[in-house]
């Protein structure tokens, strides 16, 4: 036996301390790889995984990587895995794996994967927001690998007292009866029953115009003055049929005194009573012809002027006349509506017309600016379009203040038969996050955000056709607040 002296005593001594040394930081070393063979999980707890080739998360054990992304420019977010051999992609054909997402309030998801290309697919959309806890697992080459890993996105944590200081209110999504109201469009038309549109009836020369467009105009007034031959041809024949009237009554009444006189015989006082009610005839009918077209009987010494007179009150809403002009005797002068009313024309889509009736009420709200109304239906179109498979309906709508001007676009709530719905929620907790619309459904102390797909609703509930389900606890209230603090939080994809 060797014995050691105190200096070699104590050079076996530090070398035992580094050899020690290095064994525990090779064992260190080994701890952060997965061994695939006995199926240790990878968590994000112990530090996010680095990004792959394809920008996804790459998870490694041993030689074996796994390159987990979520796709989705153009398509519906999908999960594609890329599989690695000592750092080199590998044929994704030769592994087998699967994805189970676990996220608040809902059960565990499981994804199947098959070969496309150089990757592999899963077999279901991503449905958005990603926020999830997942598992992976892969067996490749006779080998079993297990990994996770946790991203949160549009999730806030809030306590009860916080809540109560916000006044943010949970209730529980679920069943309700609603007075469903069917959402049309429409715009603002003038009414007809109370619009004219005048015509000259004659043609001539315009000599003066006294109206505008937008001018308000009382019945009878004069719009403008044109000179006709027409109407003094139809003038003078009125004037000459009134004369022989005349002429016609004088010698009707000689013939009867003479006849009553015994002077002269009956036979020429019946003549006479004959010639009388031919000339009234002519002239009756001479003066109808001026009065049909509005114009005075007697001209003060002009026999070409014509008035163009409005026929009711009401606004000018149409001008097409001028000084000098010459007009024939249809042509469309002016158009004079009385404003009082108007009508709201709708387009109604075929499936919804057993929805709407006449006499049904309904309110009409501007889209270009703050009012709303309510009206009465008075017109349901009995054909639909062959091209539009629409047909169109009509609403008369009160407008005293003249707010409603025609041509403004309008949207249209008809007040439609109460129905009963499986899930509900209030319409204060619908909210827009990104280009979603989303309620917050509440998970221990956290809010996260659940995409709606909504249905029918009333001016309190609104129908919930996906993405919430019954029981299922939300916040009803000031749910806007929640929305700013996913926003401050800034919390986005993360893959």
């Amino acid at each position: 036996m060797f014995k050691l002296g105190r200096s070699q005593g104590m050079a076996i001594a530090v070398i035992l301390v580094v050899a020690l040394g290095l064994g525990a930081a090779i064992l260190s070393t080994d701890a952060n790889k997965t061994d695939g063979s006995k199926g240790d999980t990878q968590d994000v707890d112990a530090g996010k995984p680095p990004k792959g080739p394809h920008g996804g998360r790459l998870f490694t054990a041993s030689d074996y990587g796994l390159e987990l992304t979520i796709f989705e420019k153009g398509i519906e977010p999908q999960f594609r895995i890329y599989t690695y051999r000592n750092d080199k992609p590998t044929d994704p054909g030769q592994t087998k794996a699967t994805v189970t997402l676990e996220r608040l309030g809902r059960k565990p998801q499981t994804f199947n994967f098959t070969k496309e290309g150089d990757y592999l697919k899963g077999d279901a959309i991503v449905e958005e927001p990603h926020s999830f806890k997942a598992s992976i697992a892969a067996e490749s080459d006779g080998k079993s690998y297990a990994f996770s890993f946790e991203q949160v996105e549009a999730r806030v944590t809030m306590t009860d007292a916080q809540m109560k200081s916000n006044g943010v209110q949970i209730a529980k999504a679920g069943p309700a009866r609603i007075k469903a109201a069917l959402q049309l469009t429409g715009e603002i038309r003038l009414d007809e029953d109370h619009t004219v549109h005048i015509v000259p009836r004659l043609s001539g020369v315009v000599e003066k115009v006294s109206a505008n467009a937008g001018d308000h105009v009382r019945k009878g007034q004069v719009l403008a003055v044109m000179s006709s031959q027409t109407l003094a041809d139809q003038r003078s024949e009125f004037l000459a049929a009134k004369k022989r009237m005349g002429l016609a009554r004088i010698t009707h009444e000689r013939e009867k005194k003479l006849w009553e006189a015994r002077i002269s015989a009956e036979q020429d006082y019946l003549q006479a009573q004959q010639a009388l009610q031919e000339a009234e005839i002519i002239e009756q009918s001479a003066r109808q012809k001026l009065v049909s077209l509005g114009a005075a009987v007697l001209a003060s010494g002009n026999l070409t002027r014509y008035e163009i007179r409005s026929p009711i009150d009401g606004v000018v809403t149409e001008k097409n006349i001028a000084a000098g002009t010459v007009l024939k005797d249809d042509a469309n002068i002016f158009t004079v509506a009385d404003l009082s009313t108007v009508w709201v024309e709708m387009t109604v889509y075929a499936k919804d017309l057993d929805a709407i009736k006449t006499g049904q009420s309904a309110t009409v709200k501007a889209a270009a600016f703050d009012a709303e109304a309510t009206g009465t239906i008075s017109y349901v179109g009995s054909v639909v379009g062959d091209q539009t498979r629409t047909a169109k309906a009509r609403l008369v709508l009160p407008n005293p203040k003249g707010a409603w001007r025609p041509g403004l676009p309008v949207n249209v709530s008809v007040a439609a038969e109460e129905v009963e719905v499986p899930v509900a929620i209030a319409v204060d907790a619908v909210q827009s996050l990104h280009d979603w619309i989303v309620v917050f459904g509440r998970y221990g102390d956290k809010f996260e955000a659940r995409l709606v797909t909504l249905g029918r609703r009333d001016e309190k509930t609104i129908e919930v056709l996906s993405g919430l389900n019954p029981g299922e606890s939300y916040a009803a209230s000031n749910s806007y607040l929640i929305k700013a603090d996913i926003g401050k939080a800034g919390a986005s994809h993360d893959q």
